[in-house]
């Protein structure tokens, strides 16, 4: 059954534009006729276009994207604009495939009468269920602007704490790879001539330094088998740690690490306070916000906890009680939760919450890379000094020696 693409008026002058599928123009002239319109033109939706769902294999919405588009929704529908329109005029806006893709499924869904979220719910990969979550609230209480605009910050938000992380942790992979590079070059081709010098010239050196001299003869002679297994070995670690054992396994180990552990939980934190607050304002009820909030944070302890006390709260337990008997969360968490039940304004406090994380969040990656590039400098120092004692110690015997 063809596409057909309409502009019709309707009653007081205004126009009105959208596609619909029917067998012929005169069966889409009866439909346009029966809700009142007056047809103004009509043409066929080429296959191109309809082929446009989102078929997103391939492709990537990424965080940009999506703060975009929350962005944009929310200030076309401030302005007034219903949001077919809106939608319309992103994909008209829009270059990126994926994104037209999407904004093509969800134009046919809200055509064919289908909620507004349920091509976020499809593809999950891509929206989080809070994502999820908010639109769908957004959508039955009639404020998608104000729930686009909070979405739209949160994003931006969750965007500038990972490049707060990549960033710091920009200067140690430098430093670790460029000093790799060095043990590298120095194992594989400068030890292995010495050694051939010391052995060729008659001259035995020390325990030390033959034991050293043979790392570097036996690296240098299997060379390309050391690499084929060092690649095989980072695509089987890859493999694994994509796996639900292997998921699993990294959780833990984080947790467990001295320096990491205090950024994984300030994180979880962090995700906890500005996740549930931004549920609480779009209007989801308390046991599927907290249900939600769970399933976004990724710490196994604070996870529990949170499920724990909604069993709680089921139960009949205040809020600020059972997150108070929760030892997961700091006691300045459950004693603010507390006293914000009780005033009544929880998601305030919640969002204070989690900016004063983010700033504890800042501050405790500083402190981490402060502590992991003099243990890196120390690291690499002692085998490159290992390597240079290895060297010297022989070469200043041969020379008291002549």
């Amino acid at each position: 059954m063809p596409k057909f693409h309409y502009v019709a008026s309707a009653d007081g002058g205004r126009v009105v534009e959208g596609n619909q599928q029917a067998e012929s123009t005169a069966h889409l002239l009866q439909f346009l006729s029966q809700k009142g319109l007056k047809p103004v033109s009509i043409k066929i939706v080429k296959d191109s276009e309809s082929s446009g769902k989102a078929k997103l294999f391939g492709k990537k919405i990424t965080l940009t994207d999506q703060i975009f588009l929350a962005k944009y929704l929310s200030i076309m529908l401030k302005v007034g604009t219903d949001l077919f329109q809106a939608i319309n005029i992103l994909i008209a806006d829009f270059d990126k495939p994926a994104l037209r893709a999407l904004l093509i499924e969800i134009r046919e869904n809200l055509e064919r009468g289908q909620p507004f979220y349920s091509v976020f719910e499809k593809y999950s990969d891509y929206f989080s269920p809070v994502f999820v979550n908010l639109v769908r609230s957004g959508e039955s209480s009639g404020n998608l602007q104000e729930v686009f605009f909070d979405l739209s910050d949160t994003l931006a938000k969750e965007k500038d704490l990972r490049a707060k992380i990549k960033g710091a942790l920009i200067y140690p992979i430098i430093l670790l790879t460029l000093s790799m590079g060095i043990l590298i070059f120095l194992v594989t081709f400068a030890l292995p001539k010495l050694a051939n010098v010391f052995t060729g010239g008659g001259f035995e050196p020390p325990a030390f330094s033959r034991a050293v001299f043979a790392v570097g003869l036996f690296i240098n002679a299997n060379l390309w088998l050391l690499i084929g297994l060092s690649i095989g070995l980072s695509i089987g670690l890859v493999i694994f740690f994509k796996s639900r054992a292997g998921k699993k396994f990294f959780l833990r180990f984080r947790t467990k690490v001295p320096v990491i552990k205090t950024i994984v939980f300030r994180l979880a934190i962090q995700r906890f306070a500005s996740t549930l607050a931004a549920l609480l304002k779009a209007g989801v009820p308390i046991m599927e916000a907290l249900q939600i909030t769970a399933n976004t944070v990724s710490h196994p302890d604070v996870k529990n906890g949170i499920h724990r006390a909604r069993e709680k709260i089921s139960q009949g337990v205040s809020l600020g009680d059972a997150f108070k008997q929760e030892a997961a969360f700091p006691f300045v968490v459950s004693n603010l939760i507390s006293i914000s039940e009780k005033a009544g304004h929880i998601e305030e406090v919640l969002e204070t919450l989690s900016k004063f994380y983010e700033s504890e969040i800042d501050s405790s990656i500083k402190s981490a890379v402060s502590f992991i590039e003099p243990v890196l400098l120390l690291g690499i120092g002692s085998v490159i000094g290992l390597i240079a004692l290895a060297i010297i110690v022989p070469v200043y015997q041969l020379v008291g020696q002549l």
